[in-house]
């Protein structure tokens, strides 16, 4: 048995979602996600070292779970958070890193895979959420396992990765040109889930240069970080150890900021939840 987090703030709005009283014991309290128009509520959920760090970038060593060393209550809230989202979306890189992941709740918590399950059929989400998958170049594995596991699977990518994606996915994912030569464009691809595929929360997982792209894009709402006690550390010989945000930098004048809304704790792990605000948008 879980035991349940340790609230140490909670905004009474965002927490003023009904869970499942098993899911509710564990999390102490509700959760709510706000309603956009037009396009989805966009969250993200990352695991993130003492010294800042998102990966320790080994072979066979470069996901998440050893950032966290597999704690249970991050993977816990990941499966929550999952079961909670419409669509999950991961860049291709972080695909050819963990090509066997699925990004579904009772892959990540098979532990409570039936109370997950039973409260997407609550929220009207009757199957797993929709894979989409952002890749300029359309250069993924097609052997990644979210191909085989009946899935449904959107691949957003450039004219220039278009026949690339589509011969890797073999007809096995739905394959659309989102934006120009130079990048994906989030917020169109944002409109689009949410007027042809009924996508209202779309939960990023990753990596550190999609969520940089998201955030540039001013469309990230909302974040959940676990913070580890693992410190990680770089070696200059090694190759980098990304941090929470890659591939864009911004200005002190229209840096975005978040604000707490809420903090848990499990033994030595904080879990951090925040809402984001863009300056002149």
């Amino acid at each position: 048995m879980l035991q349940p987090f340790e609230v140490l703030l909670e905004d009474p709005d965002s927490a003023s979602g009904p869970l499942p009283p098993s899911l509710a014991q564990v999390y102490g309290g509700g959760l709510r996600l706000a309603e956009r128009r037009g396009r989805p509520l966009v969250f993200s959920n990352f695991v993130l070292s003492r010294d800042g760090r998102t990966s320790f970038n080994l072979p066979g060593q470069a996901g998440g779970g050893e950032v966290s060393a597999f704690n249970p209550h991050d993977q816990w809230l990941m499966g929550l958070l999952r079961a909670r989202a419409d669509a999950v979306m991961v860049g291709d890189g972080t695909l050819r890193l963990e090509p066997e992941h699925l990004w579904t709740s009772n892959y990540i918590c098979p532990t409570h895979a039936e109370p997950f399950s039973a409260w997407r059929l609550e929220l009207g989400l009757p199957g797993p959420p929709l894979q989409v998958i952002v890749s300029l170049e359309g250069d993924f594995p097609p052997e990644a396992a979210v191909f085989g596991a009946g899935l449904e699977v959107l691949i957003a990518t450039t004219p220039r990765g278009l026949a690339r994606a589509e011969e890797r996915a073999g007809g096995r994912a739905t394959v659309l040109v989102v934006g120009e030569e130079s990048g994906v464009d989030l917020r169109r691809l944002g409109q689009l889930l949410y007027a042809d595929f009924g996508i209202r929360a779309l939960l990023c997982e990753g990596g550190p240069r999609l969520i940089g792209s998201v955030i540039r894009q001013g469309q990230l709402d909302e974040e959940f970080l676990c913070l580890s006690p693992v410190v990680i550390g770089q070696n200059s010989a090694e190759g980098l150890r990304p941090g929470l945000i890659e591939g864009v930098g911004f200005t002190p004048e229209l840096a975005p900021r978040s604000r707490p809304v809420s903090l848990r704790r499990a033994g030595d792990y904080l879990f951090l939840r925040s809402r984001y605000e863009y300056r002149g948008a």
